[in-house]
Formats: structure tokens, C-alpha cells, sequence
């Protein structure tokens, strides 16, 4: 079961305090094993249909928030998401802010890249989240941890 996350910041990044203006709800949720993986694509999904969202784009984002989801356990050793409900005054959307202290991402121009993996996977993780979804950004340092902000606004 996935419980509420303390205050405490795994990794200083500015995505936290983006779309702070239009967010109206935030939940933490920790990642650190299988099990939250699957609570979080629950949660996405509930998410996705109280705004609305149209079936193809619940699924575009629920597979994103998997990948990344597993991206943080694999390669960031567990760390949190940030699940948000936005409305920015003309659309509602929901945004996802995965955040880990691990080592970070050395070569991201390569790790976004498809077929690039240092992880023996096929590669598709971080370049198939980005197509999935209106908006991404990510803030990686080595040493210090990874931030991914991912966004999908209903149309």
C-alpha cells in the first residue's frame, strides 16, 4: 500500500515548484518497491477520469507513469512521485513529478535517445514517456538525483 511521504525533498529541483500556479491538488507517493508501482498506476488512472481524460490518453499516461515509475526504482534506487491535478483556467490536466536521489543521468541527450539503455531493457523508457505526453521536462545531475515532470492536459 503507498502512504503519504514526509515533507523531506529527495533532490532540489526546480520542476517542484512547477505549474505551482495551477496546481489544485498534490499527493506524494513513495516508490520503492513493485506494489507502489501498481498503486501509483491506479491512482493516475482515477486521476485521468475526474478530469475527463479520453480512454487513449488515460492509457498514454498511465504507460508513461509505469516507465517512469520503474525508471526510479531501477536506476534511482526508489524515490517519490508528486501526483497533481492542474487547471490552468481553460483546460484540467494531470502531472506526475518522479523523484529520485540517485546517481543521476549522465549522458541525457543519449539516455533519451530510443534504443539507448544501461539497463539491458529495450531502451524505450524516457524517449516513449516524452511522446506519450503534452509536456516533459527533466533535471538530472550526477550524483545528486533525477527529476522527471510529465504532463497531460485534457484536450
Amino acid at each position: 500500500m503507498m502512504d503519504a511521504q514526509s515533507n523531506a525533498v529527495l533532490f532540489e529541483t526546480p520542476l517542484l515548484e512547477r505549474h505551482r500556479q495551477h496546481r489544485t491538488a498534490r499527493v506524494t507517493l513513495r516508490l520503492r518497491s513493485d506494489e507502489d508501482v501498481v498503486g501509483l498506476r491506479k491512482q493516475v488512472r482515477e486521476r485521468a477520469v475526474a478530469i475527463a481524460l479520453s480512454l487513449v490518453d488515460q492509457t498514454k499516461l498511465v504507460t508513461a507513469a509505469s516507465e517512469l515509475a520503474r525508471n526510479t526504482l531501477k536506476y534511482g534506487g526508489g524515490g517519490e512521485v508528486h501526483l497533481d491535478t492542474l487547471a490552468d483556467g481553460i483546460r484540467n490536466g494531470v502531472g506526475l513529478l518522479f523523484v529520485d536521489a540517485g546517481p543521476g543521468i549522465v549522458d541525457l541527450d543519449s539516455a533519451l535517445r530510443d534504443g539507448f539503455t544501461t539497463g539491458g531493457g529495450l531502451g524505450l523508457g524516457l524517449g516513449g514517456s516524452k511522446r506519450l505526453v503534452d509536456e516533459f521536462e527533466i533535471d538530472s545531475r550526477p550524483g545528486e538525483g533525477t527529476a522527471v515532470l510529465v504532463v497531460k492536459w485534457k484536450r
